[in-house]
């Protein structure tokens, strides 16, 4: 493990693997950098990769107040360690944060964004600002289990399994990583498609989503290549929400391949 300081001081973790042209992996919510560990390695046959724990997470520092801002610092500073330019992958809403940063003009070479989680029906604003008011409320009262259940929920899994989650040996871990959760939800912002910010991003960018996820996540995936310069989307059959490795890697690694 290696870490970086974030320009704010901020102790930034990450692993380095591999050799050849820089690779930075961004983790979405209820999610630390082991997440991408399988597809870290994967890619460190041909390329160098660095992934890391967001603020928050794993290993990295986590400096008050929390600003998205910071965020785009953090991966600014990984790229930095990386040689001060660098491909990037994002999953779910850190692919969010990955399109964010290429708009603010960090170096990213490639970008390639898993299912970022984009809404388009008229309530999503709506229940956007429910989720991130009600989520403030339970994390202000040190309730961080009902957190991350609320996020659950709110993603669609059954209380059935929440349940069982809530008794599982993993259950601690997910309570650490309930106060990022509300980063996240500051990262989606409405939870709508940031069309100004996506028509500015020039870097060359693939769009991914999988062949049996939600609906709303592979229109969102369409919505965002259709508005984004220089893209293309492809979608593989038989993922879910899911980064398989052992299908999404090749494809990674031919895009960022040039």
């Amino acid at each position: 493990m290696n870490t970086v300081r974030s320009s704010d001081g901020t102790a930034i973790a990450y692993d380095r693997i591999g050799a050849g042209t820089p690779v930075v992996l961004v983790s979405g919510a209820s999610c630390a950098r082991a997440v991408h560990t399988e597809l870290a390695e994967l890619l460190s046959a041909r390329f160098t990769v660095l992934n890391y724990d967001r603020r928050g997470r794993g290993d990295s520092g986590d400096t008050q107040p929390y600003a998205v801002e910071r965020e785009i610092e953090d991966l600014h500073a990984v790229i930095g360690e990386a040689g001060g330019e660098a491909a990037v992958f994002g999953s779910s809403s850190g692919a969010v944060l990955a399109l964010r940063a290429a708009a603010a003009g960090l170096p990213v070479t490639r970008l390639a964004l898993w299912e970022p989680p984009f809404m388009s029906d008229p309530d999503a604003p709506g229940r956007q600002a429910d989720y991130a008011a009600r989520l403030g409320e339970l994390l202000g009262a040190g309730r961080r289990g009902d957190a991350m259940a609320l996020f659950m929920r709110t993603v669609g899994l059954p209380e059935e399994m929440i349940a069982q989650m809530r008794r599982a040996p993993m259950w601690p871990d997910l309570e650490a990583l309930a106060p990022t959760l509300a980063y996240d939800a500051a990262v989606m912002g409405d939870a709508t498609l940031p069309t100004g910010t996506a028509a500015s991003v020039k870097t060359p960018s693939l769009v991914l989503h999988g062949g049996r996820t939600a609906p709303f996540l592979a229109d969102a995936a369409r919505m965002l290549a259709a508005t984004l310069p220089d893209s293309r989307l492809l979608s593989l059959a038989g993922l879910d929400h899911t980064v398989e490795a052992d299908v999404v890697g090749p494809v990674l690694a031919d895009f960022f391949a040039g």
